[in-house]
């Protein structure tokens, strides 16, 4: 079996299809006729074996590595190589994407933002691409809600893309996992990103699309996903929204129709950890024996702010907060200019 640095050099220089590279993880060199690689590392391994160096929080995962995660393995075309800084055990917990438009609506944007909150809050890793508009606001969400998130780049794992993203990239960096199939110092290029979303999807348990064009890359990640086997979820938008569309396209080809976020756990029914089959624990989406309908009384027909449901209730700020964040979720309450509204 070829060491490390023999499968790195095969990675960097080799021509092989990928299934001949399969089957040379399971065969000898001589069966394929391919030359046996160097256990010098060639120079294109030494620029990568540099970038790991020293940093603990940095891994270069092949396609054989045990650490490899198993789903993104099944796939056709599976990338040989994942550069990872991070958190590495994220790769091995339940994942759902989060994906839609770069330029969405304010309410999208805070639908991505919400429902990776509360998803994130009840156990599941957030992925998606870092991507300008609905990307961001879906890792933001899983962050701020103290959860985790995973961002597949288009790029180089050491690049900053969007420029923007600064700052959160390096939150997920420290808090969550970065991971991209290009080698650090490799450019953003638009091919590149199309690409990339089959690692979102094939990553994740499901996908979820919260705003989309019909021309959106969110859809890509959509089909990517539909023949990967993922479960796929829309959420509807305006008739008279042109960025609603790729959602409307998706939910009557059969993607399942996403209002709250038990809809979502609806979906995805059981899901698969370590080989054993686990319920999402819905619980966990909020404090224990949180008394929601006292909530609901505390705030009027007409509106009321933040504080004055406080000065009402007899619960804990972060109770009320993460309640009426949940209320909102599901419909029961919804949320405009700084006040929250009874809707049922």
């Amino acid at each position: 079996m070829y060491s490390p640095i023999q499968w790195l050099n095969l990675v960097a220089t080799s021509t092989l299809t990928l299934q001949q590279f399969k089957a040379l993880a399971i065969s000898s060199a001589e069966n394929l006729s391919q030359e046996c690689p160097s256990e010098e590392p060639c120079e294109k391994v030494a620029t990568w074996l540099e970038w790991v160096s020293g940093n603990a929080h940095r891994k270069l995962l092949g396609l054989f590595d045990p650490d490899y995660p198993s789903l993104l393995r099944e796939l056709s075309d599976p990338p040989r190589l994942l550069f990872c800084e991070g958190d590495l055990s994220l790769l091995s917990k339940p994942q759902l994407a989060i994906v839609g438009t770069r330029h969405p609506s304010m309410p999208a944007r805070e639908d991505a933002y919400l429902f990776a909150r509360a998803l994130a809050e009840s156990g599941w890793v957030i992925t998606s691409g870092l991507a300008a508009g609905i990307d961001g606001a879906a890792h933001e969400g899983a962050l701020d809600g103290g959860g985790e998130t995973v961002a597949v780049l288009g790029c180089g794992i050491d690049r900053v893309y969007p420029r923007q993203h600064g700052q959160l990239l390096a939150r997920i960096r420290s808090s969550g996992l970065v991971v991209s199939e290009y080698a650090p110092g490799t450019p953003p290029r638009p091919y590149q990103f199309p690409i990339r979303n089959r690692i979102v999807s094939g990553l994740s348990k499901g996908v979820l699309v919260v705003e989309a064009s019909l021309d959106s890359g969110s859809l890509i990640t959509a089909r990517h996903a539909l023949e990967q086997n993922r479960d796929v979820f829309a959420i509807p938008g305006s008739i008279h929204n042109p960025a609603a569309r790729g959602c409307h396209r998706l939910l009557k080809d059969g993607a399942m129709l996403v209002e709250t976020v038990d809809d979502v756990f609806d979906g995805l029914g059981f899901f698969t950890m370590n080989g054993h089959d686990a319920e999402p624990n819905r619980t966990e989406r909020s404090p224990p024996g949180r008394p929601l309908n006292e909530l609901m009384h505390c705030v009027d027909w007409h509106g009321s702010t933040l504080d004055e449901v406080l000065a009402r209730s007899t619960l804990a700020t972060p109770t009320v907060v993460s309640g009426l964040m949940s209320l909102c979720l599901s419909g029961h309450l919804k949320e405009g200019e700084g006040r929250y509204y009874r809707v049922c």
